[in-house]
């Protein structure tokens, strides 16, 4: 079951974390002080905000190699971001090939 989860996860991650957020709370709670964080990055950054409360460790927070991959993930929602807003400014211009 928990490999499922993890490739659940990689698809959408947005729906993991609101699945994560609704079935464990605390471990949300653990990883933010305010819900408008972590709601701010289930709209913004999914990815990063999934692999944060994953890794999130209580009282010590993130550390080492636990902040590559939060960061890798974040440049990932990045580029999502990115490619997204190109793609569309494009579709408009009216540029074929999309």
């Amino acid at each position: 079951m928990g490999c499922l989860f993890a490739i659940f996860a990689g698809i959408f991650p947005r729906l993991a974390l609101l699945i994560i957020w609704l079935a464990r709370p605390r471990f949300v709670d653990a990883a933010f002080d305010t819900w408008i964080w972590p709601l701010l990055g289930l709209l913004f950054f999914p990815f990063a905000t999934l692999l944060y409360v994953i890794l999130y460790t209580p009282g010590i927070g993130l550390v080492g190699w636990e902040w590559f991959w939060v960061v890798l993930a974040g440049l990932l929602d990045l580029t999502h971001l990115v490619g997204s807003a190109y793609a569309r400014t494009r579709q408009r211009a009216g540029v074929p090939g999309f």
